[in-house]
């Protein structure tokens, strides 16, 4: 009983959080037309698949990532390194989030109802397209915190750095055409956390160049081996000082 009041609790957290976006969206579009070229509901699609991307990150990766982290500072760790198989895969996957999983259901309905907003009618291939870009865009962000958490490797307080994951995700819900200068190299190319929104959603819009989409696959692939790698490094480190 216990587990599923916590279940409902969440998820309605996270559900209300989600309409608070939601809403917004509507608030500020009555005040404009248009935001970086984007109008409402192109800007509702692109929120959408944000919350897609953050859901499943949530509900796959981040409580065991941020417990994984935890585990090095307490010496908890050395249970992984007596088990068979690829560490990081163990501590990346233990549990799942239920209640963010439960929400990806939403996001989803966000997008269509986004969609059907607009007019727009996507075929499988864009389909196909959209599940694949998302599927970079989580490897992204699931390197993005791996790479902050594996820091506690040789720096004992990360909590900071891990909280700043989500000061991040927030620029993801923003068109990649509002950023100028060097917020655009910032949020754009050294963090990509705008693109893996952004591109995506133009694979349902219609607007997506394969020169985009090469670019993502190859940066969510560039970022997903540097994470590997840190942690790799950082696990090395961590052995030979247990030994």
């Amino acid at each position: 009983m216990m587990f599923r009041m916590d279940f409902l609790m969440w998820t309605l957290v996270e559900l209300f959080w989600m309409g608070v976006n939601v809403a917004m969206v509507a608030v500020i579009y009555r005040h404009t037309d248009s935001i970086g070229g984007w109008s409402q509901y192109e800007m509702l699609l692109l929120i959408g698949t944000s919350m897609i991307i953050q859901r499943l990150m949530m509900g796959f990766f981040w409580s065991n990532i941020f417990e994984f982290g935890r585990n090095i500072r307490t010496g908890h760790f050395d249970f992984f390194l007596a088990q068979p198989g690829n560490v990081l895969f163990m501590v990346s996957t233990r549990k799942l989030d239920l209640d963010s999983l439960a929400n990806v259901v939403v996001a989803i309905a966000v997008v269509i109802y986004s969609a059907g907003k607009l007019g727009l009618h996507p075929g499988v291939l864009d389909i196909a397209a959209y599940i694949l870009l998302l599927a970079c865009g989580l490897a992204v962000n699931y390197s993005l915190i791996v790479l902050a958490v594996s820091l506690t490797f040789w720096v004992i307080k990360t909590e900071g750095i891990e909280g700043s994951y989500f000061s991040l995700t927030e620029f993801s819900r923003l068109p990649r055409e509002v950023f100028r200068g060097l917020a655009n190299v910032i949020f754009v190319y050294a963090l990509p956390v705008v693109i893996v929104t952004n591109i995506p959603a133009r694979a349902l819009l219609g607007g997506i160049r394969l020169a985009d989409a090469a670019w993502l696959v190859a940066v969510s692939a560039a970022w997903f081996g540097l994470a590997v790698f840190v942690f790799h490094r950082g696990l090395r480190r961590y052995a030979s000082a247990s030994s």
